[in-house]
């Protein structure tokens, strides 16, 4: 406590030895829990904030769990302005990136208790990872380490003997009040103003553990990227938006799963410009990606950060994939399934918030039932020219239901035309999924019984994003080599089928697809 705050730091050292025995780390958090009689109002952004039912309504008989404990359908709440809705924590989840500032309000008397994320240094996964905010309890959480959105990969590992250490925090946990209950909204906004002064006040300067660098003991890198792509410009292309980060050393884009030291990001500008401070002491690698552009940029060598330095990258050049001009694609590479149609709920399984809302409507509960609402008798098919991706492409390929606890693959098709067919050269089919869940993603060229398949990914993923209404998990970019001789003049079809079939929850969730063809003889060299 600092004299004169009103609120309390806290923050944790974890350490694990070389006379300690293997460990591993699945989930570690600050959790406050709140007056039951006191504390109904969440918020955790301008436009996601309500009043939450109590936690004796997610009990039977009041609520009736769904699909996994998490989800309940309150049937008989004790206020009746919740019956028929879900209440589901996952429902309020955020992407570290934005997920600064959360809490709760009272209104007798007009209180508010915020919990403030000044940096996302400590936190896993870099800045897409999800997780969990505040919910019904009330309960408020500064998320460390969770597998939430991201699976076993996220969870940390530490063989025996393998020294580690790690600094989680400080976070801030704010309390706030005004003098007329009428205005205990207002309390929402003072606490976005507190978070923005902790966030300029970081690195902080009175923790006393030689473990928390201050500002003059860590350093900064700047620098421009571009995307370089002879198939859209002759020139290079600044990065615009580009995320551009550096994170312990690993594979190219090793961040998204790397957990056990410290991550920091930066927006590049309209002009592909980055700066990122605040660096603690280390080695690191350079990682970046870019919208519009698939795949993952990594700096070649590490970079060393020291106390005070500041390193100039000069100019970054990131290639994506492409081995050919595009004959077709669909979606945005974007990392997330947003684009494609997300569908209304089914009236019985609603969250009120989400109504109307239609950047949030992936939000709601059991979404991926619909599917086979929507196709009864046959999977999806999809016509490259003729359908629009945001009302014809639904946003996950899941199961379908079959019987009792019986489900089945489905396979879609993606239909399109060829005007010719190059015979001496190869194509390729570039797929990124923006979510996998234990699923097996198939491809086949023009016959839907080919075994094998033209390509398989083998068994990938568990990041559940979509029974936890996220719109992304982690990425995933795959390269088909289609030959020529697959391909016919005319119409074409390509199979793509989600092979596991034991429950409702396998899926994977597209972010973009692209076919090119051979690359022309004349392209302009890099």
């Amino acid at each position: 406590m600092l004299r004169g705050s009103p609120g309390f730091y806290s923050y944790a050292i974890y350490e694990h030895t070389e006379d300690m025995d293997a460990f591993i780390l699945n989930e570690t958090r600050i959790a406050f829990m709140l007056s039951i009689q006191k504390f109904h109002y969440m918020a955790m952004a301008d436009d996601r904030q309500r009043n939450l039912p109590l936690p004796e309504d997610r009990l039977p008989p009041r609520g009736r769990q769904l699909a996994y404990p998490e989800a309940v359908l309150l049937v008989d709440p004790v206020e009746p302005e919740f019956k028929g809705e879900v209440d589901d924590k996952y429902q309020y989840s955020c992407e570290n990136k934005d997920n600064k500032v959360h809490g709760f309000i009272c209104t007798e008397p007009p209180v508010g208790f915020w919990q403030i994320t000044p940096s996302n240094e400590f936190r896993t996964g870099g800045p897409l990872k999800q997780d969990l905010t505040s919910h019904v309890n009330p309960t408020t959480l500064a998320m460390f380490v969770s597998a939430h959105y991201g699976g076993e990969d996220l969870v940390i590992k530490f063989g025996k003997g393998e020294p580690w250490k790690k600094v989680f925090g400080p976070v801030f946990i704010y309390l706030n009040s005004v003098s007329d209950e009428k205005d205990s909204i207002l309390l929402w906004g003072d606490a976005k103003e507190q978070m923005k002064k902790e966030v300029q006040n970081w690195p902080y300067s009175f923790p006393a553990s030689e473990d928390f660098p201050r500002s003059d003991e860590r350093g900064s890198i700047r620098g421009r990227l571009f995307a370089q792509d002879r198939y859209i410009s002759n020139e290079n292309i600044p990065a615009k938006g580009a995320y551009v980060g550096v994170a312990p050393p690993g594979a190219t884009g090793s961040f998204q799963t790397e957990n056990k030291g410290y991550q920091f990001w930066a927006n590049a500008d309209d002009d592909g410009y980055f700066s990122i401070i605040n660096i603690r002491p280390g080695v690191y690698n350079i990682y970046a990606w870019v919208p519009g552009f698939i795949g993952d940029y990594r700096y070649e060598k590490a970079i060393v950060i020291t106390a005070g330095c500041a390193i100039n990258m000069g100019d970054l050049v990131y290639t994506p994939p492409r081995d050919g001009p595009t004959l077709w694609e669909i979606g945005i590479p974007d990392r997330s399934a947003a684009e494609f149609f997300v569908p209304d709920p089914n009236p019985m399984y609603i969250n009120k918030l989400y109504i109307n809302r239609p950047a949030d409507r992936f939000r709601q509960y059991g979404l991926w039932e619909r599917y086979a609402d929507l196709y009864p008798d046959k999977d999806l098919e999809y016509t490259v020219g003729i359908d629009d991706y945001s009302k014809d492409l639904f946003y996950a390929q899941v199961t379908r239901k079959v019987g009792e606890n019986a489900y089945q693959g489905t396979t879609w098709q993606i239909k399109f035309e060829l005007d010719s067919v190059d015979q001496s050269g190869k194509y390729t089919l570039r797929i990124a999924l923006a979510s996998a869940n234990v699923s097996i993603l198939e491809v086949r060229i023009n016959n839907p019984e080919a075994n094998p398949p033209e390509f398989s990914s083998g068994l990938i993923g568990k990041d559940n994003a979509i029974a936890r209404h996220g719109i992304h998990g982690l990425y995933w970019l795959f390269h088909v080599d289609v030959e020529s001789s697959l391909l016919v003049q005319g119409l074409n079809t390509i199979y793509l089928t989600q092979a596991q079939n034991e429950s409702a929850l396998h899926g994977i969730m597209y972010d973009y697809i692209r076919l090119e063809g051979p690359p022309p003889i004349n392209l302009p060299k890099l």
